[in-house]
């Protein structure tokens, strides 16, 4: 029988990138029970992996953020092995991008698909999975964002649409949190990671990367819901 005082983890884009690096740390530890969802497990060869070796208890789940009806057909994915357990963190980690597109060139398909993965997608997941989160005595949700998306910190006009979704991200998660006080609900930006996504220009590893949201992140209270951090959990400009 499951330990009570173990932490049980959502995590989207568990398969690569930051989501199979947060999915790899917390699965070494007996502590925690790790729910890894992602859109294809059986093409997933990291994560199998990660899954056979791992300490944690480890349930992987198919789960396309990007696709409503998906999102709606969690709950019933989870509760069997879950029973009466809650969610303590919910992580939103999955996210696309077009690239470097600018203002006045973007595709409005690329624009609207990045909008349904980037900011829809994690509202829905929060939706779905709210009765979850309110058995916790945590009740955390983490949507991963960007300094991208902060105005303050001028970052110019490379990547558009990623920047105007991980902003629409950053509102959602305040609205998250004015809405529910009971809640801890904060954005991350957690870094230039060197992943497919972050590009050969990056500046982190994703070990670094998670090491640093680890060593806080767990016992994060009040006092961060419906605020900006980085990786450290420093304050970050809206």
């Amino acid at each position: 029988m499951p330990s009570t005082d173990q932490s049980v983890w959502f995590i989207t884009a568990a398969s690569r990138g930051i989501g199979l690096a947060l999915v790899t740390q917390l699965s070494a530890s007996t502590s925690n029970v790790v729910i890894a969802a992602c859109r294809n497990p059986e093409g997933s060869p990291k994560l199998q992996q990660v899954e056979k070796t791992a300490k944690a208890e480890l349930h992987i789940v198919t789960l396309d953020t990007g696709d409503e009806e998906a999102i709606k057909a969690i709950p019933e994915a989870i509760k069997d092995f879950l029973k009466d357990r809650p969610i303590d963190y919910l992580v939103n980690m999955a996210a696309r991008t077009e690239g470097n597109d600018q203002a006045f060139a973007f595709s409005s398909s690329g624009f609207m698909h990045t909008m349904q993965v980037n900011v829809l997608g994690p509202a829905l997941l929060a939706q779905a999975l709210l009765p979850f989160l309110e058995r916790s005595k945590k009740r955390v949700i983490i949507n991963v964002t960007s300094a991208l998306a902060s105005v303050s910190l001028n970052i110019g006009a490379k990547s558009a649409t990623y920047s105007i979704s991980k902003t629409a991200l950053n509102m959602l998660t305040y609205k998250q949190a004015t809405q529910r006080p009971d809640l801890i609900a904060f954005v991350v930006d957690p870094g230039w990671v060197k992943t497919e996504m972050g590009g050969p220009g990056a500046l982190i590893e994703t070990t670094e990367s998670i090491n640093n949201l680890l060593s806080w992140i767990p016992d994060a209270g009040q006092e961060r819901s419906g605020k900006f951090f980085n990786n450290k959990g420093q304050p970050l400009p809206w």
